[in-house]
């Protein structure tokens, strides 16, 4: 895991989450493979009783530097752990339209 992925993973801490995925996708994007393109998977108690907006703004927030810098794209994806109970199940993150990868 780069250094990059474990400052994301070690921010998210602050969730308290029974569960966390930092999935850098940034070989699937065009132009050079520079660590900017993520995705999350977070499963916490944190997120009970809010919809999901705020839950993506206290991730932003929680990530604030990061986006604020290297991080060009993020998938957010935000469970409760009832949630992740019945889903257990991440969506697939489609392939890049952007750049030297269009068809």
């Amino acid at each position: 895991m780069n250094t990059l992925q474990s400052t994301i993973e070690r921010k998210l801490g602050a969730l308290e989450p029974i569960h966390v995925e930092v999935v850098n996708e940034s070989h699937m994007h065009s132009g050079p493979a520079t660590d900017s393109h993520f995705k999350l998977v977070v499963v916490s108690a944190a997120f009970e009783g809010i919809r999901a907006v705020a839950r993506h703004q206290r991730v932003y927030q929680i990530l604030a530097e990061e986006l604020a810098g290297e991080v060009h794209a993020l998938a957010l994806h935000l469970y409760t752990p009832n949630e992740w109970q019945v889903t257990n199940n991440v969506p697939a993150s489609p392939n890049c339209k952007g750049g030297s990868l269009v068809d």
